[in-house]
């Protein structure tokens, strides 16, 4: 069973839930803006399925709703931003900003973020940068789930990466993709609706290739982009390490096997080697290369020569990256955000625990 919410619905129930929590009214409008983010572009997995999750995280005194993030150490164009235990959905659009405004400065801005939580969707902190005619870099690491090519142990998670581009009329390139095959938040959709998965998504405790959605239950793991090794899952498995090296390794944060997990009650890694979750963000001024508006106009003729390609059979068009999500977007923002039922259970719940309202 499901029902549809209009987004106003929506964030001002997120809202009030982290006012709830201890945020103040910026962080919690920040964090509801962020986390419905990927409702409205169809990452269902990422946005109000997780709310409850996040308050787990808070009830266990391992979120800190009201973090002093603060940079630890910088040059001109880089910074390590201390997150200070914070939401994700906080510390990333913060640190995000530091990277735009060392572009805006010098030209590009890096930035790698230690001590910090989930972070959301990806492509939301990368497109911060689009009105300011940037390009935005996002990626993140997280508690393992991934097995690397020919391992039965897990060591990384899906370690997204999203790149978003100004065009000129076109609208813009935003690329946000885990290194998994799938997200494992699209795993907990198919377990919600128990459905099996995709053959190459999970594979069992033994390494055999499964397609049962509760796999990683049972000891066993996601695979890495490709699947195996005969389909290229080595190079899915290095995309997710370099993440987790920029991430992490890079800022101070918690790496492979010590990323703390996102359900709260999952116990905490032994003998960790950092702080928290980290994050990696970039922004490169586009005139630090070449005019704006010459960029943009070729990225227009990049997009047009791509959408105009010979396509198969019965598909219309080739998709730029982004394209499926902005239609999205603008469905959603119209006809409103469908919600599965156990999603919709989660929420009364914290209906019943915050006394706030739903609808």
């Amino acid at each position: 069973m499901e029902k549809k919410f209009t987004y106003g619905q929506l964030f001002a129930f997120t809202q009030s839930v982290f006012l709830q929590i201890g945020c103040n009214a910026t962080d919690a409008a920040i964090a509801t803006k962020a986390l419905l983010s990927a409702d409205l572009r169809g990452i269902d997995s990422h946005g109000v399925a997780r709310l409850s999750g996040y308050v787990r995280l808070w009830e266990a005194k391992r979120v800190n709703a009201k973090p002093a993030i603060k940079i630890v150490h910088e040059t001109p164009s880089t910074a390590v931003v201390d997150g200070d235990a914070g939401l994700g959905l906080v510390v990333a659009p913060a640190a995000m900003q530091i990277a735009i405004d060392k572009a805006k400065n010098v030209g590009t801005g890096w930035v790698s973020v230690k001590n910090s939580n989930h972070f959301g969707i990806a492509g939301h902190h990368a497109m911060m940068a689009l009105d300011n005619e940037m390009i935005g870099i996002a990626m993140t690491n997280a508690s393992p789930l991934l097995a690397p090519t020919f391992s039965i142990e897990s060591l990384l998670r899906t370690n997204p990466i999203a790149v978003a581009i100004p065009a000129g009329n076109e609208p813009a390139f935003v690329a946000d993709f885990a290194t998994t095959t799938a997200a494992n938040g699209k795993l907990e959709m198919l377990q919600r609706k128990n459905s099996d998965t995709p053959a190459g998504w999970v594979q069992d405790k033994n390494g055999n290739t499964s397609t049962n959605a509760h796999e990683l239950k049972n000891g066993g793991a996601l695979l890495p982009l490709g699947g195996d090794a005969a389909h290229g899952s080595h190079k899915g498995y290095a995309l997710g390490a370099i993440v987790d090296i920029f991430s992490a390794i890079l800022s101070g944060a918690n790496y492979g096997p010590w990323v703390p997990p996102f359900p709260a009650y999952v116990p905490m890694p032994e003998n960790m080697p950092g702080e928290g979750i980290g994050h990696f963000f970039g922004a490169m001024r586009i005139d630090a290369f070449r005019p704006a508006d010459d960029f943009k106009q070729h990225m227009d003729k990049w997009i047009q020569r791509f959408k105009s390609a010979k396509t198969v059979e019965g598909e219309q068009s080739v998709l730029i990256p982004g394209e499926p999500e902005r239609i999205m977007e603008a469905e959603r923002k119209k006809n409103g955000i469908q919600l599965l039922q156990p999603v919709i259970n989660d929420l009364i719940e914290l209906e019943k625990k915050f006394s706030v309202e739903l609808i």
